[in-house]
């Protein structure tokens, strides 16, 4: 088995992978590998002949090991099945998307964002093509698409835990993580120290609002419930690797973190645990710079790539679920159930709103700084 470095270097997108090939989403992490045999991946024998095509495809991602996953889970098998090359970049960026529309200079055909990055960014100009959904698989439910974008892996913000911390009763919401006499020790929850977007969604759950009546948030509300908890918040952290290794260390009982970093630690033996329960349903997605050189060819792998079998291979290499349905059938039940976007585990979660935060980022991000400093 490898040894990973220190938590504390990676980001959510370096998430170890606890199946198959190199796992995460980010930049130089290792890989844990079990101790148990790696499934066999599933395989794409054929695709529509709209896909096939010649040239080549130039995608941006988060590189690293996330990139490793894809290179196996279809970067490599849409070369052979398509003809079409893939030349896979480390970096995506929006801010470096923005500048390659505004110069004219175009070096990406396709990027990996988040779907708010793609929003927020058009938003502002012109800097995506649509998507053509004529190409893309019934398979891939109407929520993950939207104009100028096609959500492609699905992750999950939940309430993470040590389960030595507590003898009894174990938290299994967001109200315990407010009710510290009942579940006592120090907290961490996501600040906006890297351009993160506060949690508001949480503390109005633990204030007992319904999660089908969330949106629009109330911020007033959301800010008195915040109120509560500020002193048990120790840290506000900005990258992925924090809260685990604040877990690892003891250094709380409670967190705010990111699912495949939990099922990272967990694999590492860490006593601790997720409490799926109304957890905030988050997905990336590919986008395609305005006036991209290969357009065509990237909208065929985006479809490619999001077909049932691409997705269970990659929800097979990062503990990150797929946006086709069909995917479950090809993924074994021992990973599936770990997976936010297994039905047991998706039923739990609360569906992510980025067009309220699109609307009201600024707002609420500046009014959460000026109350953490009051």
């Amino acid at each position: 088995m490898r040894t990973p470095r220190s938590l504390s270097r990676l980001g959510r997108r370096t998430t170890l992978g606890l199946l198959g090939a190199s796992a995460g989403a980010g930049l130089t992490a290792p890989f844990i590998r079990p101790s148990f045999a790696e499934p066999a991946w599933p395989e794409q024998t054929t695709i529509p002949d709209i896909l096939k095509g010649s040239g080549e495809v130039r995608i941006a991602t988060f590189g690293g090991t996330m990139q490793e996953t894809q290179q196996k889970a279809y970067f490599e098998p849409f070369e052979k099945i398509s003809g079409i090359k893939v030349r896979a970049f480390p970096g995506s960026d929006p801010t470096k998307i923005k500048a390659m529309v505004e110069t004219g200079n175009v070096e990406w055909d396709l990027a990996q964002l988040s779907r708010g990055s793609i929003m927020n960014l058009q938003k502002r100009g012109d800097y995506f093509e649509k998507i053509d959904y004529d190409l893309v698989d019934a398979g891939v439910d109407k929520a993950y698409r939207f104009e100028y974008g096609l959500e492609m892996l699905v992750w999950a913000q939940v309430l993470g835990y040590r389960t030595d911390a507590f003898k009894g009763a174990k938290p299994s919401g967001w109200a315990d993580f407010w009710d510290t006499k009942k579940f006592p020790g120090d907290r961490a929850m996501y600040g906006t120290g890297s351009g993160g977007w506060p949690e508001l969604e949480f503390a109005l759950l633990a204030a007992g609002v319904p999660a089908d009546k969330l949106y629009p948030l109330d911020l007033e509300k959301g800010f008195a419930s915040y109120d509560k908890i500020k002193k048990d918040i120790v840290k506000w952290w900005d990258t992925g690797a924090v809260p685990v290794q604040m877990l690892t260390d003891r250094e709380v009982t409670m967190t705010t973190v990111w699912n495949g970093r939990m099922a990272a630690l967990q694999a590492a033996g860490v006593p601790a645990a997720i409490s799926w329960s109304q957890g905030l349903l988050k997905r990336d997605a590919w986008g395609i710079p305005k006036g991209a050189k290969n357009k065509l060819n990237a909208q065929k792998f985006v479809a490619y790539s999001t077909m049932a079998i691409p997705q269970a291979r990659v929800s097979l290499g990062i503990p990150y679920g797929s946006v086709n349905d069909a995917s479950n059938e090809y993924i074994p039940p021992e990973r599936l159930e770990i997976l936010p976007s297994a039905p047991k585990i998706k039923a739990q979660l609360v569906t992510y709103n980025y067009d309220w935060w699109i609307d009201n980022r600024d707002t609420v991000v500046n009014r959460f700084n000026k109350w953490l400093l009051g």
